[in-house]
């Protein structure tokens, strides 16, 4: 029977010792203490060559393996990793594939390894995640159909001054348009850093928001000034349902990237914070592969929208066959002899009534309807009763 743990050494001894008595041939000392030839053979080569020592337990491992990483390569992945800590394998590889394309770099596997072994990964904790909602996605297959915008939670710098980023990205390239700390969170801020975009990149077809201030409002259709702004330019003011975030998922892991790169430590004070998310926005679109794109970067999906932001907002247009009407400054329009109250936010603007039947009018602002009007009532139904309505017909 082979060897037992306890004692390897002093068995081993016990069978050199024989053999030097030469009593016994090989096959027959073999034989007596239970081991292959082999092995006696190379017990005695070992106590010849080394003594007792040579008898002790070995690593069968090989010293080195022919696939192992070259010391070199980790290093630099590994310096990567220290200047991108939000960076994982696989964007690491893309990366440096695409800046050192004649290396050898491992693959994703491997470098997920290398991380863990240096400390410099953790195990994500795995969550129940609720199937995402794609449909404010289905058209979005080019650069500048959707621009995404929002305000990412507020944090404190160092000094104690809260910092308010506002952000705009293509929902098509992830393209990073805009990353910008406001002073306060209302329209007129907001709606410059958006000019500011439209003269640089052209206009987009659509802008998606949630539904909170400054972006929307609880009055009809959810009209608020900066929607009016956006409609008379014509851009379609998206905004998703509340309490599904998810449904502007790609602008919400930006921000999730944003947190743990350029507010997670925040800086002194509000113009290096400032500094920091520029630096950030640099190079999320110009260095950081993202996985969506095949590991390119949004800079290389991205291109400037053919719509250019005019000289001046133009002011909506109707057919001969609408009543034109200009709302006034409490939010109402007249109608024989009566006011009827439609919505604050188009105060000063001009709305027309495209006639239904004898009773209803749809109201329109630009190209978009904003619910019916009833005549006999001297009010204005959102679109929603409206559509519901007409399907219990």
């Amino acid at each position: 029977m082979p060897w037992k743990e306890s004692g390897v050494v002093e068995q081993r001894m016990r069978f050199v010792m024989d053999h030097e008595t030469g009593l016994w041939t090989m096959t027959e000392l073999c034989r007596r203490h239970g081991i292959s030839r082999p092995t006696g053979y190379e017990l005695v080569e070992r106590f010849g060559r080394e003594g007792v020592a040579g008898l002790a337990d070995r690593k069968r491992a090989p010293e080195r393996h022919p696939n192992q990483l070259a010391v070199a390569l980790a290093e630099r992945i590994l310096e990567l990793r220290r200047q991108h800590s939000s960076w994982g394998a696989r964007k690491l590889r893309a990366y440096l594939e695409r800046k050192h394309p004649r290396s050898p770099w491992p693959v994703a596997s491997t470098i997920g390894e290398l991380l863990k072994r240096e400390g410099l990964s953790a195990p994500r904790r795995k969550r129940r995640r609720t199937p995402p909602y794609t449909q404010p996605f289905v058209t979005v297959d080019g650069p500048n159909q959707t621009w995404c915008m929002d305000f990412k939670g507020w944090f404190r710098t160092r000094d104690g001054e809260r910092i308010d980023p506002f952000t705009m990205s293509d929902a098509f390239s992830r393209y990073l348009l805009r990353c910008q700390a406001v002073e306060r969170s209302n329209t007129e801020q907001v709606q410059a850093i958006m000019e500011a975009a439209f003269r640089e990149y052209g206009m987009p077809v659509a802008v998606r928001s949630d539904n909170g201030p400054p972006f929307a409002s609880r009055a009809l259709a959810g009209l608020c000034r900066l929607s009016v702004y956006l409609l008379k330019l014509g851009i379609v003011a998206e905004r998703i349902q509340p309490g599904h975030p998810e449904q502007n998922g790609r602008h919400e892991r930006m921000h999730r990237t944003l947190q743990a790169e350029a507010a997670n430590p925040p800086a002194r004070n509000r113009r290096e914070q400032q500094q920091k998310l520029e630096s950030f926005r640099r190079e999320y679109n110009q260095e950081r592969p993202h996985e969506a794109l095949g590991q390119q970067t949004p800079a290389s999906c991205y291109c400037a929208s053919p719509r250019p932001f005019p000289g001046r907002v133009p002011e909506p247009e109707y057919d001969h066959g609408m009543a034109v009407r200009t709302v006034q400054e409490h939010g109402q329009f007249p109608w024989k002899m009566h006011d009827v109250f439609l919505s604050k936010a188009l105060r000063g603007e001009r709305i027309a009534l495209l006639p239904i039947d004898d009773r209803y009018y749809q109201v329109y602002f630009c190209s978009s309807v904003l619910g019916r009007f009833d005549s006999h009532q001297r009010r204005v139904e959102p679109l929603q009763k409206y559509h519901g309505e007409k399907r219990g017909r």
